[in-house]
C-alpha cells in the first residue's frame, strides 16, 4: 500500500470459517449462509490502519448473487476452481498486477497492462467522468500530475485509441 498507494483484496466466498465459525442458517434458496468474511476483512483493515495512525479509504464489494443469472454447471465449477487455485498460486508466488486465463488449453499469467492495452475505449483519468467517480466514491485522486510538455487530453470525449 505504501509503494503503490492502494491494494485490491479478492477473498472467496465462505473463506474464514476459522475465523468466524459456521453458521446453521440457510437462504432462500436452501444453501448454508456462510460468514460474512468481506464485512469482517473490511473492519479489520480499517482497525489496522487506524491503529499505525494512518489513513485508508477500504471499499467493500459483495457481488454474491447479483452476478449469477443460471447454476453452474460441473465444467463451470471446474474453470472457476482452476482460475482461483491459479490466482491464488500466483500471488503466493508473488506476483502481481496479473490475472489468470486459459490460453490455448493451458491457465497462464496474464499482466493486466497487456489486457487492457488493447481495449477501444479507456476512461480519461484527468476527465470530468474519472472525477465524478471519485467524488462519488470518495476516493482519493491518485493520478499523477502532467509531465513537462505532456498535452491534456479533452475532458469531455471518452478516449479512444
Amino acid at each position: 500500500v505504501k509503494h503503490q498507494g492502494y491494494a485490491v483484496v479478492v477473498v472467496a466466498e465462505g473463506a474464514g470459517e476459522e475465523l468466524m465459525g459456521t453458521s446453521a442458517e440457510v437462504d432462500a434458496s436452501g444453501n448454508k449462509k456462510l460468514p460474512k468474511i468481506g464485512e469482517f476483512l473490511k473492519e479489520q483493515i480499517e482497525k489496522h490502519f487506524k491503529e499505525q495512525g494512518e489513513v485508508a479509504t477500504v471499499k467493500y464489494i459483495d457481488p454474491s448473487y447479483m452476478i449469477r443469472s443460471v447454476p453452474a454447471n460441473a465444467s463451470d465449477s471446474l474453470y472457476c476452481m482452476q482460475l482461483a487455485q491459479n490466482a491464488v498460486h500466483g500471488a503466493m508466488a508473488g506476483f502481481t498486477g496479473f490475472s489468470v486465463g486459459l490460453c490455448n488449453n493451458k491457465m497462464v499469467f496474464l499482466p493486466i497492462p497487456e489486457l487492457v492495452e488493447t481495449s477501444p475505449r479507456s476512461m480519461n483519468p484527468r476527465g470530468r467522468t474519472w472525477e465524478r467517480v471519485l467524488a462519488r466514491t470518495r476516493q482519493p485522486n491518485t493520478v499523477p500530475a502532467l509531465k513537462a510538455g505532456e498535452k491534456e487530453i479533452d475532458s469531455h470525449a471518452p478516449m479512444l485509441r
